[in-house]
């Protein structure tokens, strides 16, 4: 039988050690193809390239049986770029990650590893974003394995419904203490955010964006709850951001002039 074909992609680049790990797991899936940004690209959203060129440049970085292109755009253009250049048919899958950092709760709208997903999900591929809360380059993704390989292998199986793609967020933990998945709801939870206002050595003023995390739901079906007790969290989330619950109210509205 013809093995599945695996899209991977993500936002720290290329070379980081999230999409390493990444590609070694997909590697015992399925025939892996991979295209990258050449460089880190986190926060990008869903953005894409438009008023500049993109470049590709094939690589070779680990002996394993995957096609790599490192692509100087955004994570979203690396998706769209592999549909529809280097890709031989469609892929049965498209994962992102592994993210060097949490992309929880509201942290989805920002993530350059989740846009890069979604993208896949418009396309009609099921896809799958992964991200370990823990920002250090060193992190241990091999912490893991076990279970991303799980979750490939059961969208494989069993297919995601149309508009919707899976939000999988790993906590900072060593294998022992990984206590498994909980299938869960994004929590309410934001950033406290300021600009820290600076003067730069030929005394010109800039902006540092700081934040604090916080979270202020209390319910324990969040994926912020998962995290914090050492479960792996799945938020299956969607693409259509309507607002139906509000759809007959605005409908009662006087829009007349």
């Amino acid at each position: 039988m013809e093995k599945p074909l695996l899209l991977v992609t993500n936002d720290d680049g290329i070379t980081a050690p999230g999409i390493r790990e990444l590609i070694d797991i997909m590697n015992e899936i399925g025939d892996v193809y991979v295209v990258a940004p050449d460089k880190p690209q986190s926060g990008m959203g869903h953005a894409v390239t438009i008023n500049s060129t993109l470049r590709v440049e094939k690589v070779v970085i680990d002996n394993g049986p995957q096609q790599e292109w490192a692509c100087s755009g955004t994570p979203v253009d690396c998706v769209k770029l592999a549909m529809n250049q280097f890709l031989p048919r469609r892929p049965d899958l498209c994962v992102s990650g592994i993210n060097h950092g949490s992309n929880s709760s509201i942290n989805v709208i920002y993530s350059g590893t989740m846009s890069a997903a979604i993208e896949g999900g418009i396309e009609g591929i099921p896809s799958v974003g992964f991200s370990l809360c823990d920002f250090s380059y060193s992190a241990n993704f091999k912490a893991s394995r076990k279970y991303i390989k799980s979750i490939a292998e059961n969208i494989l199986l069993n297919k995601l419904p149309e508009g919707i793609v899976l939000n999988v967020n790993i906590p900072k933990a060593e294998e022992k203490d990984i206590k498994g998945i909980r299938i869960c709801r994004q929590a309410n939870a934001q950033w406290e955010e300021e600009f820290d206002k600076r003067v730069d050595p030929k005394g010109k003023t800039y902006y540092w964006l700081t934040g604090k995390w916080t979270n202020l739901d209390r319910g324990d079906d969040t994926d912020e709850w998962a995290l914090e007790h050492n479960y792996i969290s799945i938020v299956p989330v969607r693409f259509d951001m309507t607002a139906f619950h509000f759809l007959e109210k605005i409908k009662q509205w006087n829009f007349e002039i």
